[in-house]
């Protein structure tokens, strides 16, 4: 039988990266995006062409809405896995932080991940075991000046795994997390070369991560050879933070 995943976020880099690994893997995904549909687009022919045997189906749904959990939701039937990749930062100092911008954070990175994972849970049981993913962050543990609010819905992403992975534990739903450090994304293109130096002198490996990264661990993650790992957050940074 084939296996499902579906990848929130797929149309942004890492999201293309995890889709990209999993496809090797044998999965059959959903690839989810919110509003970049040419891009999504592109993967899904890409995806399709290359691995002929394996279904791809593209999923819309925008997290900053609040319907959208339900609306993703009912474009699933068959799924073992689900990868949270979406979502964006916020640059901002917390008194110029608007309370739109607190809504939109949360339920984009909060609210509908958690929303979405209920109402698949059924379909998450259905299989001897499953996987939850989340695309935590390093701020989500060290918090970051400047970017509070993201640092905060990172932190309540990574609550959520440590929580839900013992709630669903007998139902045999591994919840895991990844909290990458400095990847090399479009996200970072703000940083001139003396940022990114001052950056770089921090990080004990010495450079900075590839998406690539991100997606092989979560290649692992689903693999079936770390199904004994659950409710835990895996640094991904360098020895940035350790």
């Amino acid at each position: 039988m084939k296996k499902f995943a579906l990848v929130l976020g797929a149309s942004g880099e890492i999201g293309r990266a995890i889709c990209q690994s999993l496809a090797e893997d044998g999965w059959s995904l959903y690839v989810h995006y919110s509003n970049n549909k040419e891009a999504a687009q592109t993967l899904f022919c890409a995806l399709s062409e290359n691995f002929p045997t394996q279904e791809f189906m593209l999923v819309q749904g925008d997290f900053s809405k609040i319907t959208a959990a339900q609306t993703i939701a009912s474009h699933i039937f068959s799924v073992q896995a689900i990868v949270f990749a979406s979502g964006q930062a916020h640059y901002a100092l917390l008194e110029d932080t608007t309370v739109e911008d607190m809504d939109a954070l949360w339920r984009v990175h909060v609210q509908n991940p958690m929303r979405l994972t209920a109402l698949l849970s059924s379909k998450l049981r259905a299989h001897d075991i499953s996987y939850v993913l989340f695309i935590g962050s390093i701020w989500g543990e060290a918090g970051s000046a400047g970017e509070t609010l993201y640092a905060t819905v990172k932190g309540a992403q990574h609550a959520f795994v440590k929580s839900y992975a013992q709630e669903v534990a007998l139902s045999h739903i591994r919840v895991n997390a990844i909290a990458p450090g400095f990847i090399q994304t479009s996200m970072n293109s703000h940083l001139n070369d003396e940022e990114l130096e001052s950056i770089l002198e921090e990080i004990p490996l010495g450079t900075v991560g590839k998406t690539t990264d991100v997606a092989e661990m979560v290649r692992f993650y689903l693999s079936g050879k770390a199904d004994y790992v659950t409710g835990q957050i895996l640094r991904l940074n360098g020895g940035w933070y350790i």
